[in-house]
């Protein structure tokens, strides 16, 4: 967890562009989300959560899955870890099966690396590095940022 703090941490800092998706509940900002799922603090991840769960933005459903499987590592009792890991996974995998969406096997990639083992979470890492090199120059300026800076740390996704 402390690595995926870090690398959140520094993609807020060094994001030089913010994308923003006009939503019903105010504006969806990716900064804000890096920014919640680089927090240890739960009520920053749930605020984050409501915002995007109110959002009307095509990535809705991959934001909301990251953001839950996030939250399971700062719960506490077991059995809401694994319930929310679990809605949170099925969010996330049933919007990388509709395709096209880089930054979703990014975001996938980030949660399987530092999976605990008990999840059986870690069978697509290769295939995720692979789509995530393919399809890099076509990602938003900060979602490519993202993606150098955990490059630096990763141990399965090196430099691109």
């Amino acid at each position: 967890m402390m690595h995926i703090r870090m690398f959140f941490n520094l993609v807020l800092l060094l994001s030089v562009t913010v994308v923003k998706a006009d939503t019903r509940a105010g504006l969806f900002d990716k900064s804000a989300f890096y920014s919640a799922m680089a927090s240890d603090n739960l009520e920053t991840v749930n605020s984050q959560l409501s915002i995007v769960k109110a959002a009307s933005i095509a990535e809705k459903e991959a934001y909301e899955g990251a953001l839950l499987m996030k939250k399971a590592g700062m719960v506490t009792k077991v059995k809401e870890k694994l319930s929310l890991f679990k809605a949170g996974r099925l969010k996330l995998e049933a919007s990388i099966k509709k395709g096209g969406n880089t930054e979703f096997n990014f975001l996938r990639l980030i949660i399987q690396e530092h999976a605990p083992k008990a999840v059986d979470y870690r069978q697509d890492i290769e295939n995720d590095v692979a789509v995530i090199r393919s399809g890099f120059k076509t990602l938003p300026p900060a979602v490519q940022q993202a993606i150098n800076d955990y490059s630096k740390r990763s141990k399965v996704l090196k430099s691109l």
